[in-house]
């Protein structure tokens, strides 16, 4: 089998090597592939792995080879599925890798916000302490997660984590997503609801036509004004021109977000002067034991392609 490796830029530093594939096929590697370059690249291949790189329907056609799709990735958006399944290719993606490593970043957002270490650390190292007249420097309110209400939008895997972290600091947490789960332990309520109980809103569902611009002003009018909102899902749930006014007019008291409706981050993006917005970028996902996992992940799912015992496949 011929195997196509488009962006293995987008997964290793150079920290994990691409080798693993070689059990597979013959591998071609690219650090990175320009969209109008993909379908080049690919050429006759029967099999692509790919994180970002766009596979439009102009690229399919011009890959009559192609029979499998291998995401470097949960998300699929840059994948057109229609095309694909009418083509007959398999798409598989990477589902429940980075589980621990997005509920890990959406806490060290929401910690960020409520004990404000980074402020308070820029401070000491201004020597703000050392003139302090007591001993204990606080300018800034700190505030216990104890007894806040945290509102997940989405309970798939990530969603799942982030409510079991957000009970052991004994908070009341309470989910919404497109289908009520059965036997839920969590308070179930609407996606209106979701905002006006928050104290903290994050979300952990995929950017679907129902999700895209989620997150806009009249939702935001919504949430009270001492709420947060956390975004490590996609960007593309958020208005960020809505999100930019909440927080410049203090609609909300702030956000956390680790995606964009464009990545990386432009310019003239609305948020990125925004006040009270810390924004990390894309790296939820990218701790190395993460990356590790995708990879093998990534691994199993061709080798099982090629067995013909087909594992996440989304279409």
């Amino acid at each position: 089998m011929n195997i196509v490796i488009l962006d293995w830029a987008t997964v290793t530093l150079g920290d994990i090597s691409p080798d693993i594939f070689n059990q597979l096929g013959n591998v071609k590697t690219y650090d990175l592939t320009p969209p109008e370059l993909a379908s080049e690249r690919i050429g006759n291949a029967e099999a692509v792995l790919c994180n970002k790189t766009p596979i439009t329907r102009g690229v399919l056609d011009k890959c009559p080879n192609l029979k499998y799709i291998g995401l470097f990735a949960t998300g699929y958006n840059n994948i057109d599925i229609n095309a694909a399944t009418e083509k007959g290719i398999t798409v598989c993606n990477a589902g429940s890798y980075s589980t621990n490593a997005v509920a890990q970043m959406v806490f060290a957002h929401i910690l960020a916000h409520y004990n404000k270490v980074s402020v308070y650390d820029n401070d000491v190292k201004n020597d703000k302490w050392i003139s302090s007249p007591i001993f204990s420097y606080f300018p800034y309110p700190i505030t216990e997660l104890s007894g806040k209400t945290l509102a997940i939008v989405g309970f798939g895997s990530i969603g799942k984590a982030v409510a079991k972290i957000g009970r052991a600091f004994d908070m009341n947490v309470v989910i919404t997503s497109r289908t009520k789960p059965a036997d839920c332990e969590y308070q179930y309520v609407s996606i209106d609801e979701a905002f006006e109980l928050a104290d903290i809103i994050t979300f952990h569902c995929p950017l679907t036509e129902q999700t895209k611009n989620l997150v806009c002003l009249d939702k935001l009018k919504k949430m009270k004004k001492t709420a947060i909102l956390i975004n490590t899902a996609r960007g593309g749930i958020v208005v960020e021109e809505d999100l930019a006014y909440a927080l410049n007019n203090d609609i909300i008291a702030g956000a956390g977000l680790d995606v964009l409706e464009t990545e990386p981050m432009t310019l003239d993006t609305p948020l990125r002067n925004a006040k009270n917005c810390i924004i990390t970028p894309h790296v939820a996902w990218a701790a190395q034991e993460t990356r590790n996992r995708l990879v093998e992940i990534v691994t199993d799912n061709l080798k099982s392609f090629i067995k013909g015992n087909i594992k996440n496949k989304v279409n």
